[in-house]
């Protein structure tokens, strides 16, 4: 599908997003070669993929991989997903946009996280063939796609030594996490109703709601995070952003929050919007203080 005419899909509205294009077109890459595995089976035009984007800036070895928001409904894969990468890759950082599985395509939990878990475990796989450091792969969830990234940051593993496929073989944890007006808990009432029911049912099991409240599963291997939120959102309650990040410090984990006073939930970029707009600045400038800014050595290729 040509970016300028990408459709985001939000609880059955569907909106046209007429943006102008990158001046590359994403690379598209499948997460399974013989098909996505879980339950039920994935028709050809829902199967998982990446949407890889090279830097236009000097390339720093740092990558991100963008998870779009749409209450697991749906996608915004344009504004929460290629325009993010654009902007990535104007200050040398590779993006990779993930098309994942949820309720819009048939699927619930646990798949959304087996998606996410596989496109870590890919981008760390092929770090050398697209010059990224595998010590230095990033990802960034807006709303529910803030939840699965914060489910990727408190339910990772070191990898299947003994699997077949190489792929698996490697780490799924992230290095950093950047959450953007995140679902954090499935507990209410606090959490996003469409995007629990979405991913659990009307009626979870109890074990499960707790294990995905991630607020709750922060441990000091927790990989550092930076949060933004806004006081005007009334879809997702602060509580959610504000309660995983003061998991977060009780841990010992480098964290940083911001709250602004105004956008409603879903803005993006921000642009335009007082105060708010500054987050991508703000983000920025943490990646550079962490050191992802840098040009990387070759340790961990």
């Amino acid at each position: 599908m040509h970016r300028a005419t990408q459709v985001a899909v939000f609880s059955g509205l569907i909106i046209g997003l007429c943006l102008p294009c990158s001046a590359t077109e994403p690379t598209t890459i499948r997460l399974w070669k013989n098909g996505a595995p879980g339950k039920p089976p994935t028709k050809p035009n829902d199967e998982p993929v990446l949407f890889l984007t090279r830097p236009t800036a000097k390339a720093t070895k740092t990558a991100v991989i963008i998870l779009p928001g749409g209450g697991y409904g749906g996608l915004a894969i344009s504004y929460e997903g290629h325009d993010v990468a654009d902007w990535f890759n104007s200050f040398g950082v590779t993006a990779l946009v993930l098309k994942y599985r949820m309720h819009g395509t048939g699927h619930m939990y646990p798949v959304p996280m087996m998606d996410g878990r596989r496109a870590i475990r890919t981008v760390r796989a092929r770090a050398a063939e697209w010059g990224i450091d595998r010590s230095r792969i990033g990802v960034l969830g807006f709303s529910a796609g803030g939840h699965l990234a914060s489910t990727l940051g408190t339910h990772f593993d070191k990898g299947d030594g003994a699997s077949d496929d190489p792929i698996e073989r490697v780490s799924s944890r992230p290095d950093f996490l950047i959450l953007c007006y995140p679902v954090i808990s499935m507990e209410l009432p606090i959490t996003h109703r469409g995007s629990r029911e979405n991913l659990l049912g009307k009626a979870p099991d109890p074990k499960v709601v707790h294990s995905l409240s991630n607020e709750t599963q922060v441990t000091p291997q927790t990989p550092p995070t930076f949060i933004f939120q806004t006081s005007e959102d009334k879809a997702v309650p602060a509580e959610n952003a504000v309660s995983f990040y003061l998991a977060l410090h009780k841990a010992g984990v480098p964290a940083e929050l911001h709250v602004f006073q105004n956008g409603r939930h879903g803005v993006g970029l921000a642009q335009n919007i007082p105060g708010t707009s500054k987050w991508p600045e703000l983000c920025r400038e943490w990646l550079k203080v962490r050191g992802l800014l840098q040009p990387a050595s070759n340790k961990g290729d």
